[in-house]
């Protein structure tokens, strides 16, 4: 059934889908996501689309000859500039050091000169353009055939990558063909330091810089290799990028090198292309930072690189590229048959949650991965909820080192514990460096959910993965910890019969503010001290020696751990007869906003309204109560989930990109089938399609792991709680088969949905039982079991 909602959303949401270029410029191939000719309005957008990247170096989809563009350049996680945050009205506690990621030396500018005219996609005549990602292997390439103002016909081959092996090398081959006649062409290939952008008034966007950030120091050029070193004005990170090239083809005339301390370098090849013969450039580029590190070692590191590179060459690179791509959708690859253009959405998603995570070693996930420089590159919780259930389940290796980067910033957590008056820890809402970079207190720092987030996070991990070495080693200091913060937080009210209160918080949703007792929070809060409290007891009983370490380092009472238990016992969760859980105490004194008289063009509304406004009303931007009944969903009924969804969905304004793919998670559990199906096209779409309009400042990784969640969490019912794996398929109408694996105690099953039937079959590992529709089944390698649908489950 489709749950009732505004007629004025409806028509929003197709608005969306009108406007959207993606039938017009891509079309539908499952593997390759390819612009079939030069879009000179969509460059912003493209520019995230066609970024490659593979967790520690990214890529921005630019044109290798630097125009046009808009926000071009390299990205490094973690790479960042500080700035002082200033208040015109100071209150005490409020963050003070602003971090946004830089935008380092652009490597991919490749510009190419005939007859000393210069190749510019935007006033050049086309005759025959194609620009394509391909998904198998993590290459982007181009082929555009150009004919000059005087007639001259030359093909112009590009491809590039940044490998997922050498996590600091990316790598580009530029090639320039006569068809007609002898050419005489100049391949300028550069290293480009851009000047920042100005600010926007996105909230979403990248904060922007009014002088340089990168500044010049050490440049040198030889041959074909050139190296720059540079450093950022305050936050003290050095960087080195070096370039150096392999010539093919026609002899080259002349070869120049030059580097200048500006943060720029040059390295021009000049050729006479005769008809039919080509002149080919493979430059390889290398970049490593360091906090600490002294510059002349980090160019040392990237001379390095170099040189590794061309020793081994473009093939030995590709054919690296082909093997981790090829290993990825082995693990990870979710098959929809029936609907062609959203297998080619699905495998979007996951290639760009692969590009963010692969080489992320010892470093967090952006909220835009290193596709753009929206959200000004900071870590979030959607990291914990919406990306780290994909790795867990595809990739429980890189799950682990996400984790533990979180728990490796314990300590700064623990300072902002204390700058906001609090004992234990607090995780930041915002962050790059581990201290609090949200300038807004009210939809910043009171999202002190994160702490819960990050704990479920950790439980989930050892859980499904049966690896209880990282809460051995650092999670259990994370657990006592955000335990204690819940306990200071909150507080038993006599007003409510002794009840376990928690005020003054924002949940997940940022249209309500500080509020009393947000159920997502309480809820949590819940998980996370019932967590701790079985962590000391196991600790306790099967690891005694640890558990004496964790009493001794942490100052841990069997009262305290008292304290935890009563708490989540009497925690208090607003309730209502009519419609179930409140988001918070005070929700249903707000008035419900005025959908039907809000215009269209008017979303997302904090672009367009005050915040007290917002506050004042019943509106929703991210699911909140409805996001937190996916997450508890085995303390409730069916029913008590349907009550929820019923009321909140209609107030949920889709502003948020995570909320599309939870509402379509939940609408499944509750039978609502096509519900789940509008939600899912929403979630898979919100890139591709660019359906909030902001693709143009990076990726929504978080979204792009929500796709996963909808199709395996939403339509084939897993869950993976209480030590038990359970499944309730449902497949869309309009599909005829989903087929996915997954990986469960250090066993990979592979799960096949049809409309009549869902087959499993454990791949590998020990035989074991999982539960379809209630129903037990048992599974051993290499003897698919199939159960039967059953409407009435």
């Amino acid at each position: 059934m489709r749950h009732a909602r505004s007629a004025r959303l409806h028509e929003r949401i197709e608005q969306r889908r009108r406007r959207t270029p993606s039938e017009r410029i891509f079309p539908i191939d499952p593997w390759r996501i390819v612009e079939s000719r030069f879009s000179p309005d969509l460059v912003p957008q493209l520019e995230s689309t066609f970024a490659t990247s593979n967790g520690y170096l990214g890529l921005r989809g630019a044109h290798e000859e630097g125009a046009p563009a808009h926000d071009p350049g390299a990205l490094l996680n973690g790479f960042h500039e500080t700035w002082p945050i200033v208040y015109p009205e100071d209150a005490y506690g409020l963050a003070r050091t602003g971090q946004t990621i830089v935008n380092v030396t652009d490597g991919t500018v490749i510009r190419l000169f005939v007859e000393d005219e210069p190749f510019e996609l935007a006033s050049a005549r086309i005759l025959r353009y194609e620009r394509s990602l391909d998904m198998r292997d993590g290459i982007l390439r181009r082929e555009v055939e150009w004919q000059t103002p005087r007639g001259q016909r030359l093909v112009v081959r590009s491809r590039r990558l940044v490998s997922l092996q050498r996590r600091h090398l990316a790598v580009m081959r530029y090639e320039v063909e006569s068809l007609d006649e002898t050419l005489h062409v100049a391949v300028s290939s550069e290293l480009v330091t851009h000047e920042p952008l100005a600010s926007s008034a996105d909230p979403r966007a990248g904060r922007g810089f009014t002088g340089r950030v990168l500044l010049p120091g050490s440049a040198e050029a030889s041959g074909t290799r050139a190296l720059l070193g540079l450093h950022t004005r305050s936050s003290g990170l050095e960087l080195a990028c070096g370039m150096d090239h392999v010539l093919e083809g026609a002899p080259a005339s002349s070869v120049q090198a030059e580097a200048q301390e500006g943060g720029s370098a040059q390295v021009v090849v000049m050729a006479d292309l005769e008809p039919g013969t080509s002149l080919a450039l493979t430059k390889f580029v290398a970049y490593h930072y360091d906090r600490v590190g002294p510059p002349g070692d980090l160019v040392t590191r990237a001379n390095r690189t170099l040189d590794r590179a061309l020793t081994d060459g473009l093939e030995v690179v590709e054919q690296a590229q082909r093997r981790h791509v090829e290993e990825f959708w082995e693990r990870s690859d979710v098959q929809v048959d029936g609907a062609a253009a959203l297998q080619q959405a699905v495998r979007f998603d996951l290639f760009h949650v692969m590009q963010a995570t692969h080489r992320a070693e010892g470093l967090g996930v952006p909220a835009k991965g290193l596709t753009g420089r929206g959200y000004e590159g900071h870590y979030f919780w959607d990291t914990e909820l919406f990306v780290v259930p994909f790795l867990i389940h595809t990739d429980p290796q890189l799950a682990r080192q996400v984790l533990e980067f979180r728990c490796g910033l314990l300590d700064a957590a623990r300072r902002r514990a204390r700058e906001v008056g609090h004992a234990g820890a607090l995780f930041p809402w915002r962050t790059i460096n581990g201290e609090e970079a949200s300038a807004y207190y009210a939809a910043g720092t009171a999202q002190y959910h994160i702490d819960a987030d990050v704990a479920y996070a950790l439980g989930w991990y050892a859980r499904v993965t049966g690896d209880d070495g990282l809460l051995l080693e650092q999670g259990a200091n994370v657990l006592v910890e955000t335990a204690r913060l819940w306990v200071d937080l909150g507080f038993f009210s006599e007003y409510q019969d002794g009840h376990f209160v928690i005020n003054g918080v924002t949940g997940p949703d940022e249209y309500s503010t500080v509020v009393d007792n947000n159920a997502y929070t309480n809820l949590m809060a819940r998980e996370n001290l019932r967590a701790a409290v079985r962590l000391v007891e196991w600790l306790g009983s099967e690891h005694l020696e640890r558990y004496t370490r964790l009493v001794s380092e942490l100052g841990l009472a069997d009262e305290e751990v008292a304290t935890w238990r009563k708490a989540a016992e009497l925690m208090h969760i607003p309730y209502a007869e009519e419609v179930g859980i409140l988001q918070d105490e005070d929700f249903l004194m707000r008035e419900r906003w005025p959908f039907d008289d809000t215009p269209v063009d008017h979303y997302p509304l904090l672009l367009h309204y005050h915040p007290l406004e917002l506050y004042r009303h019943q509106v929703i931007k991210q699911a909140d109560v409805v996001m937190v009944t996916y997450l508890v969903n085995n303390k409730l009924t069916r029913e008590e989930i349907r009550k929820a969804f019923d009321y909140y969905d209609p107030l949920t304004t889709g502003d948020s990109t995570l909320s599309a793919c939870i509402q379509s998670v939940v609408a499944s559990e509750v039978d609502y089938e096509l519900a789940a199906y509008e939600y899912f096209l929403q979630a898979c779409s919100v890139d591709l399609a660019d359906m909030h309009g902001n693709t143009a400042d990076g990726i929504h990784i978080a979204s792009s792991g929500g796709t996963w969640l909808a199709l395996v969490a939403g339509f084939a019912g897993m869950r993976d709680r209480d030590g038990e794996l359970r499944f309730r398929p449902r497949l869309p109408d309009q599909w005829e088969r989903l087929r996915f694996p997954l990986r469960f105690q250090g066993r990979t099953l592979e799960v096949v949905m049809t409309r009549d039937r869902t087959t499993y079959e454990l791949r590998d590992g020990e035989a074991f039982t999982i539960v379809h529709e209630d129903r037990e089944l048992h599974l051993e390698v290499g003897q698919p079991t199939a159960a039967p649908f059953s409407a009435s489950s």
